[in-house]
């Protein structure tokens, strides 16, 4: 089982940390990554977000998740399962819990079904996946609504 930590660094909405850890531990564990596999979630407010999109990526104003992966290509070391000892780290998936909520009426619907999916596709982006082109994007947000119908499933006591 990969390593998952979690770190609530923001006030504005109340977040369920056990919650989001599981997502990302069963999204890893569907997306047959290593057990020596390290990734870290941090929910973050508005302003912490925004600079870290001005910072790396250039772009204005917050938005609702960032990926940083820190591996070159962490994907293909994260289905590595060797005989290795050192850890492989994915990277660091950033929410913003504000934006979440702001998006989630007309996007996923609710607040914790929209941290759900930025949670879900944060740990896609760190494991190779892009919306670059359409067809990335359809396959992305494919595998998204998978993993995230079987989640609740789980979550609901179904054992699909």
């Amino acid at each position: 089982m990969a390593e998952v930590f979690f770190a609530d660094e923001q006030t504005d909405e109340p977040v369920d940390g056990h919650r989001i850890a599981a997502l990302a531990d069963f999204v890893l564990d569907a997306e047959s990554v290593t057990a020596r596999a390290e990734v870290s979630i941090l929910t973050v407010d508005a302003a912490t977000i925004a600079d870290l999109n001005s910072r790396f990526l250039k772009r204005q104003g917050p938005t609702d998740v960032l990926a940083f992966p820190i591996e070159d290509a962490p994907w293909q070391a994260a289905s590595d399962d060797s005989s290795a000892d050192a850890p492989v780290l994915l990277g660091d998936v950033v929410v913003c819990p504000a934006v979440a909520r702001r998006n989630a009426p007309t996007h996923a619907g609710t607040f914790e079904a929209e941290v759900d999916l930025l949670v879900v596709h944060g740990l896609l982006h760190l494991l190779g996946y892009d919306h670059n082109s359409d067809a990335d994007a359809d396959r992305m947000e494919s595998r998204e609504r998978r993993l995230l119908a079987r989640f609740a499933a789980r979550h609901a006591g179904d054992p699909r």
